[in-house]
Order: C-alpha cells, then sequence, then structure tokens
C-alpha cells in the first residue's frame, strides 16, 4: 500500500525552500523569518518558541525577522487569527526539517548513526558512554544555505518532550519596547528628514488655492510637495515640518460639500442604500434566493428585536507612520502594514513603476488588529520621499489625521428572530445581517485605489468598488451562523455598497456585531423561557469543547445570578469563525440608577486555542481584546455632520481609561497535541455580548445599540 502523499502548509507548500524561512548564523545565532507581521500580539515570541523548540536552541539564541518583500517567506496578510495556524504551523516543519537535516551533517562528521545523537541547545553530541566527540550547528552550516526544500519528512516532536512550547516566560521583543528603539519612529538612519501632510478638513473638500512660497522660505524645509490636492512637506528637523504645515494649513482655502448624512441618521442611510441579499449556510454565502422565514407549527412563543452597532474607529495610541527612501535602485519602504506584499504593489501601481522597484520591509509600529492608516501614510512618505531623492523620509500623521482619515468599523444592523416550543426550546433561528464592507485595503487595481492621497492627487483615483464577500465567515457575516445547534437556522446577509464613511476591517470584522446580538437575544430567550441564561446555552450546545469553556467561565466567577439591586452579572459565548479558538466571558458590573454610569467590577474570561505555544502571549491577547471590545462597547461611537467627521480627538471620541479597567482572570484549556487555534480576535464577540446581558440583569433594561452611554442606560431604564 502507497503511504499518503505528505501535505505542506499552503504558504509552505508555495515557497518550500528552507532558506527563505530559516538561517543558521556564522555568531551562534539562527534567524528565524515569518511573512507575517508583529501587530503587539506577541507572534515574534512564537515564532522564536516554535522554532527554538524544534531546533533544541535556547530562546536566546533566536532572532524572528517578520514581512520583507525581498527576503523570507510571502504570507500576504496578517489577519484572521490565522498567523500560529499559518506561519506557525509551517516554522514547525521548518524547523523540525532543518533540525533533521543537521542531524545528519553531524552524523557524517562525528561517524556515528543519527539516532546516537543529541542536541543542546546547537551543541550535537554523541549519546552516553565516554565519548567525547561533538560539533555544533554553526560548525556545521554557519552563514551558508541550506539549499534544500522543506519534504515534509521532518518530524515534529511529540508534545510530551516540549520544554518550550506550552511553558510562561517572557517575550523576547518586551525590552526593546521598554527601553526603546523598537518602533518604526526610533528609526534614524543617517540623513534622516521629516515630513508631514496636510489633509483637506472633510472627505468631500477640494483645494482651491495655495500660495506656498512663504513656506519653501522657512528654514530647514526641504520640499513642498503639491499634486492636485495632496499637499506636504518635507524638513530638517521634526518641529520644521509641524511648522510648515500649519502654515501651508493657514495659507490654503478649500471648497467644502455635505457628503454625509450625519451620525445621527446612520442607520436610516444603511436601510435606504440598494442591497445585495445572499443565504448563508454553514457559515458560506450563496446567490440563491432567500428563502421566506415562517416559524415552524411548534413554536409557542416568537420574539424579535434589532440590534445596532455604529461607525467605530480603531483608535491606535500612535498615530500611524511610515519610513521611505527613493534610491537610484529603487523605492524602499518601512511600514507596520498588516499587509507587506500586498502594499507593495499597490505603491507600484500608485507610482507607477514595477513591483522589483519596490522593497517594502515591515517594522513595529502602532498595532491596530485591522487596517488603519499604516497603508495611507505608506504612500505619504513614498510622494515625499521622491521630491529629496536619497534623503530617507520618517511621515507621521497627526492625532487628527488618524481621527479623520483611518478607515472606519462599518455601521452594522442585525435582526433577529426566535421561536421557543412548549419546552422552552428554540426550534427556529433567523438572523439577518445589514452592513457594508469591511474589506477596504489597499488592493491594487487599475483606474482605482484605496490609498487617500490617490484620492487627492491629480488626475485623482476613485476608490475601489466593494462587492460582496461570498467566503465562510468573511466580513459581514462572520459568526452570523451561531454555533449552537438549533433545529431550523435561517441566516441571511445584506451587503450595502453605499457606505456614509470610509470602512475597511477592524478586529472581528462583523464577528463583534454579529455575537452581540446572538449573545444578547439568547439571554432575552432565556428569560421567556424562564431558564438561567448558563444552562439555556448549555442546553443548545453539543460541541464539548464549547461548553467546556463556557462550564469554566462559570464556575471560575462563581456564577449564581444574585437578585440584582444595581449590580449584575452576565456572560457571552463564541467560536471565533466556528473554527478557530473557543472562548467565554463572564462580566459582573454596576449601574448608577441616577447617573446612568457602568462601572466594570470584574472580568471572567476562559478559552480553548488549542495546543498552547505561549500561555502568557495567549492570555494577554484575550485580556487585551476584552478591554478593547469593552472599550466600544461602552464608548465608541463615530460623530460627523453633514460635512465633516468631528471626532478628531480623545475628548470628542473617548475611549476606556486606565481608572476604568476591571479585574481580569483567564482561564486557559489547553489542548496538547491539537492544532493550533487563532486567538487574538476570540474575546471581541463575547464582550459586549457578556456586557449588555449584565446591564440587563442589573436593571431590567435591554440596550440594543452599542454604545451603551449612560444617556441610552438612562432611557432605557425609564422605558
Amino acid at each position: 500500500m502507497n503511504e499518503p502523499e505528505r501535505r505542506l502548509p499552503g504558504h509552505l507548500e508555495r515557497q518550500p525552500e528552507l532558506d527563505r524561512w530559516l538561517r543558521i548564523e556564522s555568531d551562534g545565532t539562527v534567524t528565524l523569518r515569518t511573512g507575517k507581521v508583529e501587530l503587539g500580539q506577541g507572534l515574534r515570541t512564537a515564532i522564536a518558541r516554535i522554532g527554538a523548540e524544534e531546533l533544541d536552541l535556547s530562546l536566546a539564541r533566536i532572532r524572528v525577522e517578520t514581512a520583507d518583500s525581498a527576503r523570507g517567506p510571502n504570507e500576504f496578510m496578517t489577519v484572521g487569527s490565522q498567523s500560529l495556524e499559518e506561519s506557525g504551523n509551517a516554522m514547525r516543519l521548518v524547523a523540525a526539517e532543518a533540525r533533521q537535516y543537521l542531524l545528519e551533517l553531524a552524523s557524517q562528521r562525528l561517524r556515528v548513526p543519527v539516532g546516537r545523537l543529541v542536541v543542546d541547545d546547537g551543541t550535537v553530541r554523541v549519546r552516553g558512554g565516554s565519548d567525547e566527540r561533538r560539533t555544533t550547528y554553526w560548525e556545521l552550516l554557519g552563514g551558508r544555505d541550506f539549499a534544500r526544500s522543506v519534504t515534509g519528512e521532518g518530524v515534529a516532536k511529540p508534545h510530551r518532550e516540549h520544554r518550550i512550547v506550552g511553558q510562561p516566560g517572557l517575550r523576547i521583543d518586551l525590552r526593546a519596547k521598554l527601553t526603546g528603539g523598537a518602533f518604526l519612529q526610533d528609526l534614524a538612519p543617517p540623513g534622516l528628514l521629516f515630513g508631514r501632510v496636510l489633509r483637506p478638513p472633510s472627505p468631500g473638500a477640494r483645494l482651491e488655492a495655495l500660495d506656498d512660497t512663504a513656506v519653501r522660505a522657512l528654514p530647514g524645509v526641504r520640499a513642498v510637495v503639491r499634486d492636485g490636492s495632496f499637499i506636504g512637506v518635507v524638513a530638517e528637523r521634526e518641529e520644521e515640518a509641524l511648522y510648515a504645515r500649519e502654515r501651508l494649513a493657514s495659507l490654503s482655502r478649500w471648497s467644502e460639500a455635505p457628503t454625509l448624512p450625519g451620525h445621527e441618521h446612520a442607520f436610516e442611510h444603511l436601510f435606504a442604500q440598494p442591497r445585495q441579499s445572499f443565504p448563508v449556510v454553514d457559515g458560506t454565502p450563496s446567490r440563491a434566493p432567500v428563502p421566506a422565514h415562517v416559524p415552524p407549527a411548534s413554536a409557542r412563543t416568537t420574539h424579535a428585536a434589532r440590534y445596532l452597532r455604529p461607525y467605530q474607529m480603531h483608535a491606535s495610541i500612535g498615530p500611524s507612520a511610515a519610513l521611505a527612501q527613493q534610491g537610484v535602485e529603487g523605492l524602499t519602504v518601512w511600514t507596520h502594514s498588516q499587509g507587506v506584499p500586498i502594499l507593495r504593489h499597490a505603491l507600484a501601481r500608485s507610482l507607477d513603476v514595477p513591483p522589483e522597484n519596490v522593497r517594502v520591509i515591515h517594522a513595529d509600529g502602532a498595532g491596530c488588529y485591522g487596517h488603519n492608516g499604516a497603508d495611507d501614510v505608506a504612500l505619504d512618505a513614498a510622494l515625499l520621499a521622491r521630491a529629496v531623492p536619497g534623503a530617507p523620509v520618517l511621515v507621521q500623521w497627526t492625532r487628527e489625521d488618524e481621527h479623520m482619515w483611518e478607515p472606519y468599523g462599518p455601521a452594522m444592523a442585525i435582526d433577529l428572530s426566535a421561536s421557543l416550543d412548549a419546552g422552552g426550546r428554540v426550534v427556529d433561528w433567523s438572523h439577518e445581517v445589514f452592513s457594508h464592507t469591511h474589506l477596504g485595503r489597499a488592493i491594487p487595481a487599475r483606474g482605482a485605489s484605496n490609498l487617500v492621497a490617490d484620492w487627492h492627487r491629480e488626475p485623482a483615483l476613485p476608490r475601489l468598488r466593494p462587492e460582496p464577500r461570498l467566503e465562510a465567515h468573511a466580513g459581514i457575516h462572520r459568526n452570523a451562523d451561531p454555533l449552537y445547534a438549533f433545529p431550523s437556522k435561517r441566516i441571511v446577509k445584506h451587503f450595502v455598497e453605499n457606505a456614509a464613511l470610509r470602512v475597511s476591517s477592524t478586529r472581528g470584522l462583523g464577528a463583534y456585531a454579529n455575537v452581540f446580538a446572538i449573545e444578547s437575544f439568547l439571554d432575552e430567550l432565556a428569560l421567556d423561557a424562564g431558564r438561567d441564561p448558563l444552562e439555556f446555552r448549555l442546553a443548545h450546545l453539543e460541541d464539548a469543547r464549547a461548553r467546556a469553556v463556557l462550564e469554566a467561565a462559570a464556575a471560575r466567577a462563581g456564577w449564581r445570578r444574585p437578585a440584582a439591586n444595581g449590580r449584575g452579572q452576565g456572560l457571552g459565548f463564541a467560536r471565533y469563525k466556528n473554527s478557530k479558538c473557543y472562548a467565554a466571558v463572564v462580566v459582573e458590573l454596576e449601574v448608577d440608577a441616577a447617573s446612568g454610569a457602568i462601572r466594570l467590577l470584574r472580568a471572567v474570561i476562559a478559552a480553548d486555542a488549542g495546543e498552547i505555544v505561549d500561555p502568557d502571549g495567549l492570555t494577554n491577547q484575550l485580556e487585551g481584546g476584552f478591554l478593547q471590545s469593552a472599550s466600544w462597547t461602552l464608548k465608541e461611537e463615530v460623530h460627523f455632520d453633514r460635512t465633516r467627521v468631528t471626532s478628531r480627538d480623545w475628548d470628542s471620541y473617548p475611549i476606556l481609561r486606565f481608572s476604568e479597567v476591571p479585574e481580569v482572570e483567564t482561564v486557559l484549556l489547553d489542548r496538547p497535541g491539537t492544532p493550533f487555534l487563532g486567538a487574538g480576535e476570540a474575546t471581541q464577540g463575547p464582550t459586549p455580548g457578556a456586557i449588555a446581558n449584565a446591564i440587563a440583569h442589573a436593571t431590567g433594561a435591554r440596550l440594543r445599540r452599542i454604545p451603551f452611554t449612560p444617556e441610552r442606560v438612562r432611557e432605557a431604564m425609564q422605558s
């Protein structure tokens, strides 16, 4: 019988050359290369742990290089909680095969069978006895190429032999982040210049007049760049660039048009636009006719509700930045983009140069877990760098730039309806979600662009026309199909092309609003059925791992649902994309009856992300996701009038403060030997559901529109 063909993970199968992924350096270190990027999620540490484990090395010897279009693997974008599933699995096989090959070289040098060799931190010696023969990885291959491809023959270690993977430990990049030098803004190549861009005052504004003569004569100014309504300045010092930008703003005259509906009419605008509708089965939309919703004859009661999520920001603490240098042989750009190879082609298209003349290198910057202004500022930096050939130019957006011009998370509306039978079980479920695209990234295209500067240059390029995504759990319909075992489910995706504001990917995409609606609605149904919310969920769950995280979170939180009296306890659950990390969240809070203010007291998270690589990193991911999601849920909404975005700073767009962070506990359910499951977005959806349910428990008031501001809480309590 023939053995089954060994299949490599997708990115590794396309790029199987060992030297693309791993290099034995001559200085006693090993460089691991990933096509993914570090966004604060601990990717470098996870990749380092996997590589060190398989190579029998200490973490101190490992260096990790993130995405670089000139070397290393092309792994497209760092999105969808897929880094460990894709790059982590690839690195495990790469390192295992590299170790096997190094042992074969050592076997030839030491003249003993491979089975008699052991490795200790890169030193290979003969097992047992008094045999002192030994060599090292660096003697065998230091500074030279493997010159071979991964075949899949290398055998990864069984989990029982792991000494690094799954064990606690510090991040390998923590020291640099704490002491300086880790971030893109810290880069200081010789001859560094500073650039700033003057944006239009509103989305529909166009430049009518600007006399920049006085600005060109300012001290330190090296160039003023004007291309249609795109305006930028390059100076020798950062404060000189900032001052020049302010002078340009005072000298410019713009025409503006009322192109926006105003945030108070955002949902009216959403429902008034043309839409395309798609039935979703097992998480995947189709172009089949949308079935009508007809409750079954067994239905005792039918309940319906609508849930709303507004336009929201990434609100990265650090504004977007990029460094660019136009050399003789081409352009080099350092960026914190999530999609280095995609951005390379988009820049080449915008600048009308061959892609091979553009190199894009990832550098740590403001993390966003989604698509913020990183791609846009890369084109800004490139345009300014071309005005001063040979000089590196660092461009950083202002806070106002970031708040006004980043792509927002789109507004969403979810209509739910469900029926209960006489026994209080769900017999029918309907979920309809209305939203704009969640993909507005810088995909290269002819005659259109998703980069801001291209909309303002002359001739201006239009934005790419968004198209509905029909892949499983993509964009709008992500997690719209609940994991619960309902006998009849009707899921419908309504794609609305025309958004009031610029929109793209934010952490979790549609999962945040879809799970918020599902988990809120389940509590409403449990109340109708007279059942405890935890018991009600467990009664509709067949997945043992899903039940386990719910039970673990409830046990740690001391689930009890006491009498309210202004304090409440609520829970939420989801498996991200129904295929990745399982997560349950229990929230305890109190509501001030007079003001409507909400104070989070405690949160408990339980998660199953398969085999754990870095428990501290996983905990950070889950807790960070909870806090960001809690901030969205309690505070965040983009405000805009008929002409301009008015959320321009932290006063007009408040986020959760340190003083408002509750006690957070996390329970990890390790599954050694099972696949890695992406966890970066796992708590995004359960969190608003848990908060909404805790408010309802505390006050009897059900909030269905995010954010849960004190004003909305008071209105709900009064009604």
